[in-house]
């Protein structure tokens, strides 16, 4: 360094100061100027991605909030559907039962009254049977106690004391 200060020349150091100074006119004007604006336009694009992504953040963050409120929705409405599936069953079940169970007592209805009305006609006939085999049998008795003259003319005496009486 020693031999840098011994032979220190003004014109020189003039010279290159100015060249210094032009060298960093022009970098400046025709390198720093498109540098520093790519650097400007490179830290914007990076800031506008960070937005955008907490942008996108934020509404995934909201669309997992709707999709947590329309399962739970759905689960209500599969819940209300299934209940209403139930008592549809139940009254579907409750109404078939019921409905036998009038059709049932509409057959044992029926059954009683063919069962009533086989039992009248049963009791009709046996009562003609009876009217039929008492007529038979009155007529043999009064076949036979009629069969001398003097019990037709006892009968017919009785008859009159009756006749006269009423």
């Amino acid at each position: 360094m020693e031999k840098l200060l011994d032979k220190f020349e003004i014109g020189l150091f003039f010279w290159q100061t100015f060249l210094f100074l032009v060298l960093l006119f022009l970098l400046r004007k025709y390198a720093w100027k498109p540098i520093l604006n790519s650097v400007i336009n490179r830290e914007e694009s990076i800031r506008e991605g960070l937005e955008s992504a907490e942008k996108a953040k934020e509404q995934m963050r909201q669309l997992k909030e709707d999709n947590k409120v329309l399962l739970a929705e759905a689960r209500m409405e599969r819940e209300q559907i299934v209940k209403e599936a139930r008592e549809a069953k139940d009254k579907m079940i409750s109404e078939a039962k019921d409905k036998a169970k009038e059709e049932g007592a509409k057959m044992i209805e029926a059954a009683k009254a063919a069962i009533q009305a086989e039992r009248n006609a049963a009791v009709n006939e046996l009562k003609s049977q009876v009217a039929e085999l008492s007529i038979e049998i009155a007529e043999k008795i009064i076949k036979s106690e009629v069969s001398s003259d003097a019990k037709q003319q006892e009968i017919i005496s009785a008859a009159m004391k009756n006749a006269n009486l009423n």
